[in-house]
């Protein structure tokens, strides 16, 4: 450090070295304030000078001195205002309020008068920031509970807020332990959950390691000022804000002075954080951290504050990748935990998938990979389903679509559960499993009961190499006198086909295991189906199909319950088998075949 340089935490002292070594002295018997008084908002003047105390690297509070200008009243709704203070400290002054300063507690005279949380502006020509006053955090703090946010499927997405002086310090969401081609990929669909992420996460975590604090092992003794993660995923992936602790009472903390996701109740991992550095900027300042192990449950998320309890975290949704390149033995596993929330969690499992499949050392799936999951809710519920792609950009032109399937899996309407762990397989083709159907011939076009006809299907692969295989299609008698389509299609294609969606809404059907049994009568997402259809109006009891049923009942059961009962046109599937398993193809074909009495 020069000679005439300020220390950094302390008012500039005179140039010189006896000047240093007195305001060092003076720097050094500067102690937090220990006492638990607020001040009232009522008690706050124009012109006090405060103290506000914020981890700068490491894990030691230091604290930067501010001067109030004026208390903004009603600026986040009525009865909620802002302390305004400009940022006197030189060092602070350099680098403006810091994503990661969020809950860094204000004292002035010695008591606690709220916690930075708010930027004034971006590029402001003199720093400022705005504080939560002390009532409202305690106001948060004072809420006991919290479950799970999983009653809702909506995303946490918020809406752009409109023009204000005051922007919350939102905390960057720090995503740790993937592979900088992972964080690129899940960039913008985490920004689609409302979430700002950057690749900058650290963590102690490593792989294999328990995420939290053996049972027997001491709490950390947290004051305010202490930097803290609010965690979605902890183990081998993490991702986590990093805010400060703004007040402590017994095991209680309250942080960040503004909400993180804004959704009320909720269970959230409290990790201890360890800053490594501060990124100065003129954008928007930062604090890099290392995520340390969990060492309690943040149970309210709220406007003026997170509030928990220190101790045990969260129960968890287990997770496990297990990816495997192609022609090798060796596997690679991935283990981490999500939180029980269904909005969030999805997108987090995707980012395992992704980095089982592009990340460490291991080249991409430069010819197909094959993707199976199983979504286990207890030993006698669960959902396989199994997914190929051809090359690296079939897997990330489908991965949206297997967001979807995930999505439909975790996010069901008709119970409020989520999955007690999800697994993924993760294998890396050998060969391209991409194909181009060039031919489609049904060998007869007129039939009798009782004969049968032949379908041929020929194709090539990624290669250019021919292949084909033929279809004996089994014409039964009730088909007499029908004229009938034969079809050559994906599964999903058929699916839609025959009226089987694969998302439900609640009254669609009856019951959690009504939802599973629909979800697994999904037909193969590889390969094609040839199924022999007959166009029909059917009438729909939840997801079971009946056609030809009189209209006088159609009527009744519709006037009973319109939501369960539905008449649809759509296809029966009379006759159907699966081909080209492990294969991709695209296309559809169609042709028809007319049944003589």
């Amino acid at each position: 450090m020069p000679t005439n340089a300020p220390l950094p935490g302390c008012p500039a002292a005179g140039r010189g070295l006896l000047a240093l070594l007195a305001a060092a002295f003076a720097c050094a018997a500067r102690a937090q304030p220990a006492s638990g008084d607020t001040l009232a908002l009522g008690d706050v003047r124009a012109g006090q000078h405060g103290e506000v105390w914020t981890v700068f690297q490491g894990t030691k509070p230091e604290p930067f001195s501010v001067e109030v200008t004026g208390v903004v009243l009603n600026a986040l709704g009525p009865g909620k205002s802002i302390i305004l203070c400009r940022l006197t400290d030189p060092r602070v002054q350099n680098m403006g309020a810091v994503a990661g300063m969020s809950g860094s507690p204000l004292y002035i005279d010695g008591k606690f008068a709220g916690a930075l949380s708010y930027q004034v502006q971006q590029f402001e020509t003199v720093r400022y920031a705005g504080f939560t006053p002390a009532a409202d955090m305690e106001e948060v703090a004072g809420r006991v509970g919290g479950t799970a946010a999983t009653d809702s499927p909506q995303a946490p997405a918020q809406a752009p807020a409109p023009q204000s002086a005051f922007q919350a310090m939102k905390p960057v969401f720090a995503l740790g332990g993937v592979s900088p081609r992972t964080a690129g990929i899940m960039a913008a669909q985490f920004e689609s959950l409302g979430l700002g992420v950057v690749s900058m996460g650290g963590s102690s975590q490593g792989p294999g390691s328990e995420p939290s604090l053996p049972p027997d092992a001491a709490l950390p003794g947290l004051r305010p000022g202490d930097a803290v993660s609010v965690a979605l995923t902890t183990g081998d992936i993490t991702l986590a804000g990093t805010g400060t602790v703004s007040r402590v009472d017994g095991n209680r903390i309250v942080a960040f002075g503004h909400p993180m996701l804004g959704l009320g109740d909720v269970q959230y991992p409290l990790c201890a954080a360890d800053v490594v550095a501060i990124l100065p900027s003129n954008l928007q300042s930062v604090k890099v951290a290392n995520i340390g192990p969990v060492i309690g449950c943040i149970s309210q998320d709220r406007l003026s504050a997170v509030s928990g309890l220190l101790g045990p975290g969260p129960e968890m949704i287990d997770v496990g990748v297990v990816a495997r390149q192609a022609g090798e033995a060796k596997e690679r596993a991935i283990r981490f935990q999500v939180v029980r929330d269904r909005r969030i969690a999805p997108m987090i499992m995707l980012t395992g998938v992704v980095e089982g499949v592009f990340g460490s050392n291991d080249n991409g799936p430069s010819e197909g990979v094959r993707i199976t999951s199983t979504v286990t809710f207890s030993p006698t519920r669960s959902i396989t389903r199994a997914s190929v792609f051809a090359g690296q950009q079939g897997f990330l032109a489908g991965m949206v679509d297997f967001l979807a399937g995930l999505n439909a899996e975790i996010q069901n309407p008709f119970e409020n559960t989520v999955p007690a762990s999800v697994s993924f397989r993760v294998e890396q083709l050998g060969r391209n499993p991409a194909v181009t159907v060039e031919q489609f011939r049904v060998s007869r076009t007129t039939v009798r009961a009782g004969e049968s006809f032949d379908v041929l299907i020929a194709w090539r692969d990624f290669q250019g190499a021919h292949s084909e295989t033929i279809v004996t299609v089994p014409v039964l008698p009730s088909w007499a006198g029908k004229t009938l389509e034969v079809v050559a299609a994906p599964g999903r294609v058929l699916d839609e086909l025959t009226g089987h969606s694969r998302m439900f809404r609640a009254g669609q059907l009856r019951s959690f295991d009504a939802y599973l049994d629909a979800m697994r009568g999904s037909r193969p997402e590889d390969g094609l189906c040839v199924c022999v259809i007959e166009k029909s109006a059917l009438f729909f009891d939840q997801e079971v199909a009946t056609p030809e049923v009189p209209a006088s009942i159609q009527r009744i059961a519709e006037s009973a319950d319109s939501t369960r009962y539905q008449r649809r046109e759509a296809a029966v599937s009379l006759w159907e088998t699966c081909i080209l398993e492990g294969k991709v193809a695209l296309s559809d074909f169609h042709s028809t075949v007319r049944v003589e009495e």
